[in-house]
């Protein structure tokens, strides 16, 4: 992914009003983030932690930026082990969490949402990579190769971001 602004990050956002994109809390280390390994800029909202962005390049280079939510309680420390519906990464315990996104146009206005089971750090590109590790290990052994899981993953963030317009 290419390195973004503050301004581009703001402009992206889709499924919000241009007021909301003013108010979202931007990550200041952006100079700083791996922009080569990344397929979507994730993060969440220090303030506001059931808030949550990600940021994505458009096949014709442009961005579309996602508001997410995570849903109440479910990221709580249980035991059980949740899969990420972007990276197929599983996490134990609050390592997942359903997040949803409001749509686009008239459905979002009439309060429509899409939903999708996340790495609640959305730091998706970074365990596709095996550049980050879950907390517990035990990943589930996979044949692909690391191209191949990176193409999965901007496969499923597409696809994600397509039900926003349904």
């Amino acid at each position: 992914m290419r390195p973004l602004s503050e301004s581009d990050i703001r402009r992206s956002f889709v499924n919000c009003s241009k007021g909301e994109a003013k108010r979202v809390n931007v990550p200041r280390d952006l100079e700083e983030r791996p922009w080569d390994d990344l397929d979507f800029l994730g993060w969440r909202d220090p303030g506001a932690p059931e808030r949550g962005y990600l940021v994505a390049e458009r096949d014709d280079g442009g961005l579309v930026g996602v508001v997410l939510r995570a849903a109440p309680g479910t990221s709580r420390g249980f035991t059980a082990r949740s899969m990420c519906s972007l990276c197929l990464t599983t996490h134990s315990g609050g390592g997942v969490a359903l997040m949803t996104a409001r749509r686009t146009g008239e459905a979002g206005r009439q309060g429509n949402t899409v939903g999708r089971y996340l790495c609640t750090e959305l730091a998706c590109s970074l365990y596709t990579r095996g550049k980050k590790q879950t907390a517990v290990g035990g990943d589930l052994e996979e044949t692909l190769t690391v191209d191949e899981k990176i193409v999965r993953t901007r496969a499923n963030l597409a696809a994600f971001i397509g039900t926003l317009s349904e």
